[in-house]
């Protein structure tokens, strides 16, 4: 039997605070959030982060004798009783409590984990980076976390993001790849001065571009910025630009249906790839 303790209460002190990490103002306040599931906890334990509790639906721990994986699931528990970790029981209406809607997967962790300043960030520099501006779903960046990883980006920068990198809703959406794809968090000027300071070329994904997508040189070091959902990018990247502060290219996709941009996430999956074929193509 793996060590435990047992809530029964979904008004447990405990329950009640790990419910409230599924808001932006107690992640803050804490440096703490919420994982669900097994894979993204096993992705953030594997990348070092601090796995503080784990909540399981007791329901796993009554019928784990019967599933096929139960001694998996059952030293992968005690490992991280090892490193510290408290395993807890939940009654069914508790765990409900703290679980992301329909999605049960009868294991919820609370993990320490907040996106690294730009300061604290190292990266290579024959490597492209995705930049993020004024990002607002957690879904769009979730997925652009793991289009990052799947074609070896150097890391992402938030620039001024309206979302958390640390939402349980971006930690799922990113499959957990927002634990082991290098990440920071910084203001649009932060970002502009860094990539003076390392001498990258940024590549500006706008309706307007005044290169199609392959034209551009997307490989080695480059910064490939796409704007918010609903506004783009900032000004503050062409003032930069015409200052000569950073060099700029904007690049453009061809739209030849009704709508007029594509979801962001989706630009940047192609984007990536591109710098990828490039990269590969001149290796």
């Amino acid at each position: 039997m793996i060590p435990h303790d047992t809530i029964t209460s979904a008004a447990n002190p405990r329950v009640r605070q790990a419910a409230l990490l599924r808001q932006a103002d107690a992640r803050r306040q804490t440096g703490l959030t919420l994982v669900d599931g097994r894979r993204e906890l096993a992705k953030a334990s594997a990348a070092g982060v601090p796995i503080v509790d784990i909540f399981l639906d007791a329901r796993v721990i009554q019928t784990s004798s019967i599933h096929a994986d139960s001694v998996g699931l059952d030293r992968w528990l005690n490992e991280l009783c090892e490193k510290g970790t408290r395993i807890v029981s939940l009654s069914p209406k508790a765990f409900d409590r703290i679980a992301f809607g329909g999605r049960n997967e009868g294991c919820v962790g609370v993990v320490a984990f907040a996106a690294q300043s730009l300061e604290r960030l190292t990266l290579s520099a024959d490597c492209p980076v995705l930049l993020v501006e004024g990002i607002e779903k957690p879904g769009n960046l979730g997925a652009i976390l793991r289009t990052a990883d799947a074609t070896g980006m150097a890391g992402v920068i938030v620039c001024d993001g309206r979302t958390d990198p640390a939402n349980p809703a971006v930690i799922r959406a990113s499959l957990g790849t927002v634990f082991t794809v290098p990440l920071a968090f910084a203001s649009s000027d932060q970002v502009i001065d860094w990539c003076h300071a390392g001498g990258r070329r940024v590549a500006a994904a706008m309706p307007t571009g005044e290169r199609l997508w392959h034209q551009a040189h997307l490989a080695g070091n480059v910064a490939i910025l796409l704007g918010s959902e609903a506004h783009g990018i900032s000004p503050l990247w062409q003032q930069a630009a015409a200052l000569k502060t950073i060099s700029f290219t904007s690049i453009r996709l061809p739209m030849v249906g009704s709508a007029d941009s594509l979801n962001v996430s989706a630009t940047a999956a192609v984007l990536a790839y591109e710098a990828l074929r490039q990269g590969t193509l001149t290796d």
